[in-house]
């Protein structure tokens, strides 16, 4: 798990997530009478996950690609402190990028496997590039996960991480619910289609998904740097 391609990996993720953000911003226009996943209206993009999802993975690469440069890239093994830059960046991994970003690739596939129409239309095919989708829908996984191999992200307490990542789900939730009341405008389809208790029934499952997945990355960190912590730790006693 060498660093020293670290940084020219987070360069082309920057640049690639910047790049296809513009694209969406200045040349997907949608008509709200063609879809209901309209980028119009109350909100405009900012009512969905896939775009908040978006910036934040766009800032992460950017942030990872300033510590590359003006921080530190502290492993288990390594005595130094680390940079205030890499905190930053190992605790917006662990509490709201991977597990986020995750949610995305996973709720949004098994979704689109059960029935696509309640997620992503088949009128969005004309509008959204194949390409533009995958990078907001499927890449983040590969990306992510090849990133949690080559750079090591030292982990808050798992009391602290789970509740930063439940606030984020709760802001998003209550944001949604909001649009719902005041347009009436039901971001997702598949909460339109749901009576009021199989709504409530959903959103606690996706809670407790979003713990799931933020438990998975750091078993995934502790898999990939457990051996290297060990040997430091057996080192310091020695």
């Amino acid at each position: 798990m060498e660093t020293s391609l670290a940084p020219v990996y987070h360069i082309l993720l920057f640049i690639a997530h910047v790049v296809a953000y513009i694209y969406d911003c200045k040349y997907i226009v949608t008509n709200e009478s063609e879809t209901v996943f309209t980028y119009k209206g109350y909100g405009g993009k900012f009512k969905y996950l896939t775009n908040w999802n978006f910036i934040i993975q766009t800032v992460y690469f950017g942030l990872c690609v300033a510590n590359d440069f003006s921080g530190t890239n502290v492993r288990p093994s390594d005595k130094r402190q680390r940079s205030r830059l890499q905190r930053w960046r190992d605790n917006f991994l662990a509490t709201v990028v991977f597990p986020l970003g995750m949610f995305v690739v996973l709720s949004f596939w098994g979704i689109y496997a059960v029935d696509r129409e309640l997620v992503y239309p088949k009128e969005l095919d004309k509008i959204i590039p194949a390409w533009l989708n995958h990078i907001m829908h499927t890449t983040i996984l590969p990306f992510l996960l090849v990133d949690k191999f080559l750079v090591y992200h030292q982990y808050p307490s798992r009391k602290s991480g789970i509740i930063t990542l439940l606030s984020l789900a709760l802001i998003y939730l209550v944001w949604i619910l909001w649009v719902a009341y005041y347009a009436n405008i039901w971001v997702y389809p598949i909460l339109k289609v749901l009576s009021p208790h199989q709504k409530a029934v959903f959103i606690m499952v996706m809670l407790v998904f979003f713990i799931f997945l933020y438990l998975v990355g750091e078993f995934l960190n502790k898999t990939l740097w457990g051996k290297e912590k060990n040997i430091a730790k057996k080192e310091k006693s020695s």
